[in-house]
């Protein structure tokens, strides 16, 4: 009897074992279905496409400030307004230079990136020295340039722009004390000073900082009207009058 009892309980000793170890290792397939599916902006195929190139390092003012403008066109009517997303060579999160996090909305090297009609560079903390170097971003920069519609640029984004080829034969202009350094790097380019931004056919190179919003503000005129524009800078408390903003239209 007492060789029976203690088979009984050995055998429920081992059992025991083996149900808890089920319950607490995942199956490949429990793993599998654990991961989330990467999930993409919502666009409106009406809009305009407008990409913001966003890397470690980036500033907050020049991606927030032409970001914040073009944004608030979806609530305005009767116009062909912008859906606006991020796209970096990254599925991680971004570190702006202040400390922000953002999440990209597309990576470059893998996903498929909606057609980009506006294609938006803000300044990034390399943008002189070792962003240069990265040639998958500057091969991005150049294909999308190509195709776009607008190349926008503020601040030390203009170096990236002229690195990726497309400043040839065109007037612009970057940060204001960083324009003797883009005039030695990139001799053969017409960069002006002086100006708040320039527009020299499809590209808008602009000083950055706060006066981004003032380059932003210009598109929308161009595109929109002045009475759009107008309200778009209302509402966020910013004075607009174009002839006040120093600035370049070349004219071809």
């Amino acid at each position: 009897m007492r060789f029976v009892l203690l088979i009984i309980i050995c055998f429920g000793m081992s059992s025991c074992g083996n149900t808890s170890e089920e319950k607490t290792t995942p199956t490949p397939t429990e793993t599998n279905t654990s991961k989330k599916a990467k999930v993409f902006p919502k666009l409106d195929s009406t809009r305009y496409n407008v990409a913001f190139l966003i890397m470690d390092g980036v500033y907050n003012t020049e991606l927030t400030a032409p970001f914040d403008i073009f944004q608030h066109t979806i609530f305005r009517d009767s116009i062909k307004a912008m859906n606006v997303f991020t796209v970096a060579n990254t599925n991680e999160l971004i570190t702006t230079f202040e400390g922000l996090r953002l999440a990209p909305d597309y990576n470059y090297m893998e996903d498929i990136i909606p057609p980009i009609d506006i294609l938006v560079v803000p300044s990034a903390e390399h943008h002189l020295d070792t962003d240069l170097e990265d040639t998958e971003m500057l091969k991005f920069v150049k294909i999308v340039g190509n195709k776009a519609k607008f190349v926008t640029s503020h601040c030390d984004g203009a170096f990236v722009l002229a690195k990726a080829g497309l400043l040839e034969n065109v007037v612009s202009t970057t940060f204001p004390s960083d324009i003797k350094a883009m005039r030695s790097m990139f001799p053969s380019l017409d960069i002006r000073e002086d100006v708040l931004f320039v527009h020299d056919g499809k590209f808008i190179t602009s000083a950055g900082g706060a006066k981004s919003f003032e380059a932003a503000l210009y598109l929308c005129e161009y595109l929109y009207g002045n009475k759009i524009t107008r309200s778009l800078a209302d509402g966020l408390v910013i004075d607009w009058d174009l002839s006040k903003v120093p600035h370049t239209v070349i004219s071809r």
